[in-house]
């Protein structure tokens, strides 16, 4: 299995802070049957700052030690960048890291609103060659207040990756409920840990799995555990014709 989201990395940004923590946090994540893990520190959110040399050596590093300790884990390079306005001269900079060197490059969008940019940029990240990943995006306060402005980013071209943790109601029952709402419109493509630590941010991958088994059936976690392995490996992943969240209706009115 293959988590592409996490923030492993010791000491650089609000996940591991020490190299014991990030050895804790791999035995765990094998325990939970992961045997790859994208490290995605944050970069650029107003308090991280972690381009992308930065992030392979320390990659890097992290490897030889989970080598020495003889834990079976292979880490991949990755990063966490939050939208901004200069994000694609940094691009040009080559401080921005795709996942794994792809062309797959994960976005996050600030909790409390979408940018009234984000549209145009996510365009523009295309234009460059680049597939753009909206992460966590059941925890934006206006994905949650209109599904239909996520739904209008995925129709033109962005993919988006949900939580375990959502999903399993760690972050409370509607963003549980918007998580499973994703997934049955066909609007979400990856699901991965976001963990940030073994106690209070942890993987919960496998009590995800059993969520969507029980609600969409083994074909479902096919899907998003392919994907996983499409995208490390560069290759175009597989996606279905989202549509708009279907809304209950009540005394048989919408």
């Amino acid at each position: 299995m293959i988590d592409i989201h996490s923030h492993i990395l010791p000491g650089i940004d609000d996940g591991a802070q020490t190299v014991e923590d990030s050895i804790k946090m791999a035995k765990l994540a094998v325990e939970e049957g992961i045997t790859k893990i994208v490290a995605t520190p944050h970069h650029q959110n107003g308090k991280y700052t972690n381009p992308k040399a930065d992030i392979i050596k320390r990659v890097s590093e992290l490897n030889q030690i989970l080598q020495k300790e003889n834990i079976p884990l292979e880490v991949l390079p990755g990063q966490e960048t939050r939208i901004y306005g200069e994000l694609i001269e940094d691009i040009d900079k080559g401080d921005i890291l795709p996942l794994n060197h792809t062309n797959y490059l994960f976005i996050e969008l600030p909790s409390g609103n979408i940018p009234r940019y984000t549209e145009q940029l996510l365009f523009d990240i295309q234009l460059k060659g680049f597939t753009p990943i909206i992460v966590h995006p059941e925890r934006n306060a206006g994905v949650m207040e209109n599904p239909d402005k996520l739904l209008n980013l995925v129709k033109k071209g962005s993919l988006t990756q949900v939580t375990a943790g959502s999903i399993t109601g760690r972050f409370g029952k509607k963003i549980q409920k918007l998580s499973m709402q994703l997934i049955e419109s066909n609007m979400t493509h990856f699901i991965s840990s976001d963990a940030h630590n073994i106690s209070t941010r942890g993987f919960h991958i496998k009590e995800s799995i059993s969520e969507i088994r029980k609600e969409f059936g083994e074909q479902a976690i096919y899907y998003f555990h392919e994907n996983s392995e499409l995208l490390i490996k560069g290759q175009i992943i597989y996606k279905q014709e989202p549509s708009a969240i279907k809304r209950k209706k009540f005394l048989g009115i919408f």
